[in-house]
C-alpha cells in the first residue's frame, strides 16, 4: 500500500461521505469564513456546491453586503448561485442557514427540515421565542436533525470549561462580549448571544430567572440558576473589546484568552452533517432563546427580575 503524501490530512472517522453543503443567506460573512474553513479540510469531505443569497432590504447590514458576498462565493469558492429555496434543496445534502436577520429563519427553515436535510441554523436562531420554538417543533414532527449556536459553543478553551475549569466546583460564570443592537429583534439576539452562549456553554441549562440593567458603557444580564450558580452577561457597549470568559469555582478562578475564532464551530458542524447526531439538545437552544427574551422584558421593567417561566408563556 502507497504511503499517503506528506502533509495530507488524515479523514477522521466520522467522514463516511462526500457531501455537498447550501447555503442559505448570503449576507454575513460567515457565508465567507465557513465556506474558507470547510474547502480548507477536504478530509472532513463536505463542500459547499450553492448558495442562495437572501437578504433583507430594512437592514443596512445585510442589503449592503450580500451582492459582494454572493459575488466572492462564485468568483472564489467555485459555488453555484441560485434563485430560490426549493432549487437549492434540490442541490444539496445538508444547509447552512445563515441569513443574518432571525426574522425569516422560521420560512426559511421550514422547507429545509420537510425536505429532511440536516441544517445548522446561525445565529440569532430566531426573532423571537415563538419562531424559535416552532422550529423545534417542526424539526421533531420530521426527524430531522439540527443545531444553532455561536461560534464560542465551540471555542476549545471555553468548551474545556463545562467539564474541568479547574477551579473545584464552579459557582459563577461571566461572559463578555462587544454589546450591538438591532431594532427588528431584541437586543441580545444580535450579538448578546456570544455572552449568553459562554454562560450555557460553562452552566449548562436551568436558569429560572433573569435581570438586567445598565452601568456605564455595560449593559449587564444576570441568570440565576436553580442549583444556586449565577450566569453574567456584560455587554461592552463602547470600544474595540473581545469577547472573553471568566469563571469562579471554590478554590479559586480562571480567564480564558480574549478573542475567537470560527474553527471549532465548523468542524463540529461537519461532524454533524456526516453523522445526523445534533450536538446541542435542542431544549438548551430553547432555553438561551427563554433567557434573552426574559432579558428584555426585565429591561422593559426597569431592571426587575423575570422568571424563564413567564418567558415561555
Amino acid at each position: 500500500m502507497a504511503a499517503p503524501l506528506a502533509g495530507a490530512e488524515e479523514g477522521p472517522a466520522w467522514a463516511k461521505a462526500d457531501l455537498r453543503a447550501g447555503i442559505i443567506g448570503c449576507d454575513t460573512s460567515h457565508v465567507i469564513a465557513f465556506t474558507k474553513i470547510l474547502h480548507a479540510h477536504p478530509a472532513w469531505r463536505v463542500r459547499v456546491a450553492a448558495a442562495f443569497p437572501g437578504g433583507s432590504p430594512d437592514i443596512a447590514s445585510s442589503r449592503s453586503r450580500v451582492d459582494g458576498y454572493v459575488k466572492q462565493l462564485r468568483e472564489t469558492s467555485g459555488v453555484e448561485i441560485v434563485e430560490t429555496i426549493p432549487e437549492l434543496l434540490g442541490k444539496v445534502d445538508v444547509v447552512l442557514l445563515e441569513s443574518v436577520d432571525g426574522r425569516p429563519h422560521l420560512e426559511q427553515a421550514r422547507p429545509v427540515l420537510q425536505a429532511k436535510k440536516p441544517v445548522f441554523i446561525d445565529k440569532p436562531f430566531a426573532a423571537s421565542l415563538a419562531d424559535a420554538r416552532e422550529i423545534v417543533r417542526i424539526a421533531k414532527e420530521t426527524g430531522t436533525p439540527f443545531f444553532s449556536c455561536s461560534c464560542v459553543r465551540f471555542q476549545p478553551e471555553i468548551a474545556a470549561l463545562r467539564t474541568d475549569a479547574g477551579v473545584g466546583k464552579v459557582t459563577k460564570a461571566q461572559g463578555s462580549s462587544p454589546f450591538s443592537t438591532e431594532p427588528h429583534h431584541p437586543d441580545l439576539f444580535w450579538y448578546g448571544i456570544h455572552g449568553v452562549e459562554a454562560l450555557y456553554t460553562v452552566l449548562g441549562p436551568g436558569c429560572v430567572a433573569v435581570s438586567r440593567k445598565a452601568e456605564g458603557d455595560l449593559d449587564i444580564t444576570t441568570g440565576r440558576w436553580k442549583d444556586g450558580r449565577v450566569g453574567v452577561f456584560r455587554g461592552v457597549m463602547k470600544g474595540d473589546y473581545k469577547p472573553i470568559v471568566k469563571v469562579w469555582g471554590e478554590t479559586g478562578e480562571v480567564e480564558t484568552p480574549k478573542g475567537f475564532d470560527y474553527n471549532g464551530l465548523v468542524q463540529v458542524m461537519a461532524e454533524f452533517f456526516q453523522t445526523g447526531r445534533a450536538p446541542i439538545d435542542p431544549e438548551e437552544t430553547l432555553e438561551v432563546v427563554a433567557f434573552m427574551t426574559a432579558a428584555q422584558l426585565s429591561k422593559e421593567r426597569g431592571g426587575a427580575e423575570v422568571t424563564l417561566e413567564e418567558a415561555w408563556r
